[in-house]
């Protein structure tokens, strides 16, 4: 389902200072009013045309017709009684769900944002691809998850990955866009050194964002050290070979001057091996890149599908082992800190849930 076909209003989260420039000279606002309106969505950060108190409530009803100010709401918390993360499921306007992660951290509170309903990527591991891909997020629901966020925690954040479901290159124009609302001066003001986002290797999408010349940090999904064990975890591997991937992230390095990040999620059996640990550090020597060992979350087993019943995580004495291999090697490898593991930590765990119970009550 798109959003044509549900004829959903534009989130006025969406819009930046430009768009809101040229609203209201259409509407024949008086120039300060755009100032007035950017301020009450980017920087108060409100979910109601009412909260505009200083806007006359013909101009707020201009806005109401035009734009949706909520586009979406929570409809499920779930707090770690481990870490204190928070995993929010939130409702779209078409009744489609995301999935958004608060992490606390001493060094600052994170937000991990979902850039699709639903994901195309079918990597094997990962419970966001069960059911493939709804549709696309605007860029205003992806910001939205941000603002919304901080209001239920009463949390400030100072860094935002774009990590959870769907594949943000995949949707590259609307998360550029996100990315610029983000730090714009005027609203959250957050810095693009604080944002990282996270791709499967879609080759085009890394090239369009290095045009950009924004310096975040691009964290390749790399899982497997040699092409055709990563085609067996990731299809889109296919499409686009490892060299050609690994190429793209160093020019990406080049053009931004960002030390290159890669992922590796750890499964039992399928690439821990010693041999997979020694073709890894051959790929990433002389790099001097940063390596995330991420040992899978389980999947529960409501939840479990085809190959994804098979994906199981080495246990932590094996984990360490594969980390000691490779900065034998030279290679900076740490073991991402497990966040939210009582809470369905793994992507798409929630939002499946939604869709078993909604099935299940028909």
């Amino acid at each position: 389902m798109t959003q044509t076909d549900t004829q959903l209003k534009t989130p006025m989260q969406d819009l930046d200072r430009e768009r809101i420039r040229q609203w209201c000279k259409k509407h024949a606002e008086p120039a300060y009013r755009a100032k007035q309106i950017f301020s009450w969505i980017h920087e108060k950060q409100v979910f109601s045309f009412e909260e505009m108190t200083n806007l006359p409530k013909p101009l707020r009803q201009k806005l109401a017709a035009d734009y949706t100010a909520a586009p979406l709401r929570a409809v499920r918390r779930q707090i770690s009684q481990i870490d204190g993360t928070n995993k929010f499921l939130y409702e779209l306007g078409d009744g489609q769900c995301i999935e958004t992660v608060f992490m606390p951290y001493k060094h600052g509170n994170s937000v991990c944002v979902s850039s699709q309903a639903g994901c195309a990527m079918g990597c094997t591991f990962c419970a966001s691809t069960i059911g493939g891909k709804a549709r696309d997020l605007t860029r205003g629901e992806i910001l939205a998850q941000v603002y919304e966020t901080q209001r239920l925690t009463g949390e400030p954040v100072s860094n935002v990955v774009v990590m959870g479901t769907g594949e943000p290159l995949d949707n590259t124009e609307e998360v550029i866009g996100f990315i610029r609302l983000l730090a714009d001066e005027a609203g959250q003001n957050m810095s693009l050194r604080n944002m990282t986002l996270s791709t499967c290797g879609i080759v085009p999408g890394i090239y369009r964002l290095a045009e950009e010349k924004m310096p975040i940090t691009l964290a390749l999904s790399l899982h497997a050290p040699t092409q055709e064990k990563r085609e067996k975890l990731m299809p889109i591997a296919r499409r686009y070979r490892l060299d050609e991937v690994m190429k793209a992230c160093d020019d990406y390095r080049s053009t931004t001057g960002r030390r290159e990040t890669f992922e590796y999620a750890l499964v039992a059996g399928v690439n821990d091996t010693d041999e997979d640990a020694a073709e890894l550090a051959a790929l990433l020597k002389g790099r001097h890149a940063h390596l995330n060992l991420i040992p899978v979350n389980p999947v529960r087993k409501k939840q479990d599908v085809g190959e994804k019943a098979k994906i199981r995580r080495p246990n932590r004495q094996h984990i360490v082992k594969f980390q000691n291999k490779l900065e034998k090697n030279g290679i900076n490898v740490t073991i991402r800190r497990e966040m939210g593991a009582d809470i369905d930590g793994a992507c798409g765990q929630l939002r499946a849930k939604r869709a078993v119970s909604d099935d299940s009550g028909r």
